[in-house]
This record gives structure tokens, C-alpha cells and sequence, in this order.
């Protein structure tokens, strides 16, 4: 049996006063099946911390230990963005903290059943039961890995 998906205590805020990163954005597209020939044309520059975080006091990095989101494309040792101050909904990923550990599995609402669930068929979905306390942290909204 696969060990228990957690995720490491060490959230990394993101700080208000950061500073821009931009990195150029090229015109072209690029192909992911047939080859197309090269731009060397810059469309312009895109700032990181714009593209990628909606709400900067809220969103924090933390870092995956374990596989049971492998196939939603989060994998052991990959950082995920969490961003705290959007609505958790039926079928997002989320963060939550459960038994006193944050765990990172898919929110589901059915039939007034709340359970998350993960995304390897190795793990069995946590179904949370009445009275069981279990709050919701943030929700994923990306992940970064190396390639």
C-alpha cells in the first residue's frame, strides 16, 4: 500500500512587495505534434507573479510528498500554489486539513455526502463523516514541476 499523501508543513507565503519577474513571451506558438519553423520575434514580457497568483496575501507554495494525485498531474516532490482566499466548489483540488495533517485531494459534494478524493486508484477516497472536522485550507490552483 502506497504511504499516506501529505504535503510538508513549510507553506511559503508570497510577499506583497514582490518584486516583478517578467520573462519575454514569444509571438509564435509552438507546436506540440508537428514541427513549425522558429520566431525570433518577442511579443512582449509577461510578469510571473501576475500570470500566476490572483490573490498575493492569500496564496501560499507548499511542497507534495507522496503519489495519490499522480494522475491529476501532481507528483511527489512537485509545488503546488494554494490560494486561500477562493471558494472551495465541488470537483476542485484542494488543500485541507484533516486529524490535524494537510492532505491535497479533489473536493467532492454529492447527495449531501462530502468526502476527497484522490486521483491513484491505490488510495481509497476519505469520506468524511458527521461531526468529523475537517477545514478546508486553500485551493490548488497550479503546480509546478520539474520536467
Amino acid at each position: 500500500m502506497p504511504e499516506p499523501h501529505t504535503i510538508a508543513l513549510d507553506p511559503r507565503p508570497i510577499a506583497a512587495d514582490t518584486i516583478p519577474y517578467t520573462i519575454p513571451v514569444m509571438l509564435s506558438k509552438i507546436a506540440a505534434g508537428f514541427p513549425s519553423p522558429a520566431d525570433d520575434y518577442i511579443e512582449g514580457r509577461l510578469d510571473l507573479n501576475e500570470h500566476l497568483i490572483l490573490h498575493r496575501e492569500a496564496t501560499f507554495i507548499l511542497r507534495i510528498s507522496g503519489w495519490s494525485m499522480r494522475d491529476a498531474g501532481i507528483f511527489d516532490g512537485d509545488e503546488i500554489l494554494v490560494d486561500r482566499a477562493i471558494e472551495p466548489a465541488d470537483g476542485r483540488i484542494v488543500v485541507a486539513a484533516l486529524h490535524g495533517e494537510l492532505t491535497v485531494k479533489r473536493l467532492r459534494r454529492q447527495n449531501g455526502v462530502v468526502s476527497l478524493v484522490a486521483e491513484n486508484p491505490d488510495f481509497s477516497p476519505i469520506i468524511l463523516q458527521e461531526g468529523e472536522e475537517c477545514l478546508i485550507w486553500g485551493v490548488v490552483t497550479r503546480v509546478l514541476h520539474k520536467v
